[in-house]
C-alpha cells in the first residue's frame, strides 16, 4: 500500500553558476541549530575541497540534512556549471522537488534554463528563490516576469506555473514573501519547503528497492552509494541483489555492511531506514551509479535511470618525458598515472578514460574544458607529473556517414563598445548570432550558436578584448553538421633554442620578438616555449645567451637592460594557449609549453628521456 512519509521533504537546490546557491545552505544550516552557538563555521561549508572554494563554484554535488519543527528536510547543493551538468540530471532522480535560485540582478541566465529544463521534464514541483535581493541594481520584479516566460517557453503545467516565489538574500540568511518586506530569517523559506514539496511517497511493505544516484569514495570502507529509498526499508547485514535498467544481464547477490544517513554535514551510522529516506550505504565493491539495489525477492525490479550524457571533448594524458620530467612531481610513471585516472571512475561518471596503442598515453574524454582542467589541478596538488596535449572534439557520424560535431549556445554579456569586436571573433570561429539585446549597466547579451572547438582558447582573448569586463556562460545544445576548419591560434610561440638557464642579456634580446613566460634562472631546454610571437610563426630564440665581456663592458652593465614583466599562464590560460602541435606540462610546481618533437635524434640531442 503507497503511503507519504511527512517527516520528510527531499530538496534539490539547481541554479546558474555563481547565484548563490552554497551560501544558500549555509544560512538554512545555520539556522536550523546544526552548528553549536559558538562553533567557528567557515563560508560556503558544502564546498569541502579547496578547488570549490578557491573558484568558487560547486564540482560535486553534496548531500546535507536539517530538522525543521519535526520534519527532516534532505537538502542537495548541485554543481551549477554547464561541464558538470552530468551531476544535476542524476540529483533531481533523488528529490520530489527543487528551489530555483536566480540572482535578482543577473536574471535568467543559460544554466538556469538548463537546469530547470532537466526539472519540469521531471514532473518536480519548483520553489522559486530571488536572491540577492540587498544587491546594488537588484530588480526582482522583472526577474519574477523573466522566470515564469522561461517556465512558458518549457512548457510548465498549470501546477508548475503556479509556484510560490520567495526574496532572500542568502549572505544576511533573510527570506520574505515579499518584495517591498525586508525578511528577518530563513523561516519563509523553511515554512514553504514544508507546505508546497510533497512529501515522498513509496509502499513500506513492498520488496526494498532504491536507485543509486551518486557514489562516493572513501579509502577505508570503499565505494559508498547514495540514493532514495523507493519502495520497502533496509537493515545493515541484509542481503541485497543489484539490477540495472540499461544492462539487463547484471544481476548481483551482496550484502548491506554499513548504512547512513545524513545529518548536517556528517554521515551517520543507523541500523535500519524506510521509504524516502535519503542513505549511503557500503560494502558493495563494484557499485555502479543507474544500479538498484533491491531486497531478495523472486523477481527483483530495476528502476529507470536517465542515461549520462556523452563526453564532448578529449585530450590525452601523457607520461612527462622532457628533460627536466622528474624533478618536481611525486608520481611520474604511467602505473602512477593510469591508476590515478582510472580510480576518478569511481565518483565521475561524466569522465572517460581509455587506454592508446602507446602504454604511456591515456585518452580522456569530458563534458568540457573545466571539467577536465579540474581535474588535472586536482591530480596536480595530489603530486603528479604529467603532460596533456590540447583538448579537442569528439565527433559523431549521422546515418549518412556526415560528420557531426558537437554544438554549444553561448550567452556573451559585454561592454556596448566590445560587442563588434565579440561578434566578428566568435563570427571567425564559426559562430551563429541568433539574438542581440541591451541589458542593464550598458552591456549588450549576444546569444550565439557555435561548435564547442570554437570555443577552445576563446576566453583568454575574450577577457584581453572585454578588458576583464565580459562575462561568457555556454550550454551544450547537442550535434549538428561540421561547420569547417577553424584556425585555434593566429600567433605563434617563441621556442628555446639549447638547454640551459635563462639569463637577463638573452631574454633582453628575445622580448623584442614577443611576449615571454619565464623571467631570469628559469631552466630552459630546446623545443620549450618560452614566449608567444605576434606573428604566425614560430621563432627560435636563445635566451640562455649571455653577454661577451670586454675589459671596458662588463657583466655589471646587465644591470641596465630592463625586461618586461613575464606573463604568468594559468592552466585554463595555458590550456587555451597550447597549439596542437604542442604539449602543456603540468608539475605540482610549473606548468611548461612545448612543442612536440617526434624526430628521434632531435629529441635525444634535446635531453628526452624517451
Amino acid at each position: 500500500m503507497i503511503t507519504s512519509r511527512e517527516d520528510i521533504r527531499n530538496v534539490a537546490i539547481i541554479a546558474h553558476v555563481d547565484h548563490g546557491k552554497t551560501t544558500l545552505v549555509d544560512a538554512l544550516l545555520r539556522q536550523s541549530g546544526v552548528f553549536r552557538e559558538n562553533q567557528e563555521v567557515q563560508e560556503r561549508v558544502m564546498d569541502s575541497n579547496d578547488l570549490e572554494r578557491e573558484r568558487g563554484i560547486t564540482i560535486l554535488s553534496k548531500n546535507t540534512a536539517v530538522k525543521y519543527k519535526d520534519t527532516r528536510i534532505n537538502i542537495i547543493d548541485t554543481p551549477g556549471h554547464a561541464d558538470f551538468g552530468g551531476e544535476v540530471e542524476r540529483i533531481l532522480k533523488l528529490v520530489n522537488g527543487v528551489v530555483l535560485l536566480v540572482d535578482a540582478f543577473e536574471g535568467v541566465m543559460p544554466q538556469t534554463k538548463f537546469v530547470l529544463m532537466k526539472a519540469l521534464g521531471l514532473g518536480l514541483p519548483v520553489v522559486v528563490c530571488i536572491n540577492k535581493i540587498d544587491r546594488p541594481g537588484a530588480r526582482p520584479k522583472e526577474v519574477v516576469d523573466e522566470v515564469l516566460e522561461l517556465f512558458m517557453d518549457l512548457g510548465a503545467s498549470d501546477e508548475q506555473l503556479d509556484c510560490p516565489f520567495i526574496f532572500a538574500s542568502a549572505k544576511a540568511g533573510i527570506a520574505s514573501l515579499d518584495p517591498d518586506v525586508e525578511g528577518k530569517d530563513m523561516q519563509p523559506l523553511f515554512d514553504t519547503i514544508i507546505d508546497y514539496m510533497p512529501a515522498p511517497k513509496g509502499d513500506p511493505d513492498a520488496n526494498f528497492q532504491m536507485l543509486i544516484s551518486t557514489i562516493d569514495y572513501n579509502e577505508y570502507v570503499g565505494r559508498i552509494g547514495v540514493g532514495k529509498i523507493e519502495n520497502g526499508s533496509v537493515r545493515v547485514n541484509q542481503d541485497a541483489i543489484i539490477v540495472n535498467h540499461h544492462d539487463p544481464s547484471r544481476v548481483e547477490k551482496v550484502k548491506i555492511s554499513k548504512l547512513y544517513e545524513f545529518e548536517g554535514l556528517n554521515k551517520v551510522d543507523v541500523q535500519e531506514a524506510g521509504v524516502g529516506s535519503i542513505v549511503a550505504i557500503s560494502g558493495i565493491a563494484d557499485l555502479k551509479i543507474g544500479d538498484t539495489v533491491c531486497g531478495t525477492a523472486a523477481d527483483p525490479e530495476a528502476i529507470a535511470f536517465q542515461k549520462i550524457s556523452d563526453p564532448t571533448i578529449s585530450m590525452n594524458f601523457i607520461v612527462n618525458d622532457s628533460p627536466l620530467a622528474g624533478q618536481e612531481g611525486k608520481f611520474v610513471t604511467s602505473r602512477h598515472l593510469k591508476d590515478r585516472l582510472f580510480k576518478e571512475l569511481n565518483t565521475d561518471v561524466s569522465l572517460r578514460v581509455e587506454e592508446t596503442d602507446s602504454t604511456d598515453t591515456f585518452k580522456v574524454s569530458g563534458r568540457g574544458e573545466l571539467h577536465l582542467s579540474v581535474l588535472i589541478e586536482s591530480m596536480r596538488r595530489e603530486g603528479y607529473e604529467f603532460a596533456v596535449s590540447k583538448a579537442e572534439v569528439i565527433y559523431q557520424k549521422d546515418e549518412n556517414g556526415k560528420t557531426l560535431e558537437p554544438m554549444e549556445t553561448a550567452y556573451v554579456d559585454v561592454p556596448d563598445e566590445f560587442s563588434g569586436s565579440v561578434i566578428q571573433d566568435l563570427s571567425q570561429r564559426k559562430g551563429e548570432l541568433l539574438n542581440m539585446g541591451s541589458i542593464a549597466g550598458g552591456y549588450t547579451r549576444l546569444e550565439f550558436n557555435i561548435p564547442s572547438r570554437g570555443l577552445i582558447g576563446f576566453r583568454g582573448p575574450f577577457m584581453t578584448m572585454t578588458k576583464g569586463n565580459g562575462i561568457i556562460n555556454t550550454t551544450f545544445t547537442g550535434y549538428g553538421p561540421y561547420k569547417g576548419d577553424i584556425s585555434y591560434r593566429k600567433t605563434g610561440s617563441l621556442i628555446a633554442f639549447e638547454a640551459g638557464e635563462a639569463v637577463t642579456y638573452g631574454l633582453f634580446n628575445a622580448q623584442e620578438r614577443g611576449s615571454l613566460f619565464i623571467g631570469p634562472g628559469t631552466k630552459v631546454y630546446s623545443g620549450m616555449v618560452i614566449g608567444s610571437n605576434p606573428r604566425s610563426e614560430d621563432i627560435e630564440v636563445n635566451v640562455c645567451k649571455t653577454k661577451h665581456l670586454t675589459n671596458t663592458r662588463t657583466s655589471s652593465s646587465d644591470e641596465a637592460l630592463r625586461l618586461v614583466p613575464p606573463v604568468v599562464l594559468s592552466l585554463e590560460q595555458a590550456l587555451d594557449f597550447i597549439d596542437t602541435d604542442e604539449l602543456l606540462e603540468v608539475t605540482p610546481v610549473t606548468l611548461r609549453i612545448r612543442k612536440r618533437i617526434l624526430d628521434p635524434i632531435k629529441r635525444k640531442r634535446a635531453g628526452f628521456k624517451k
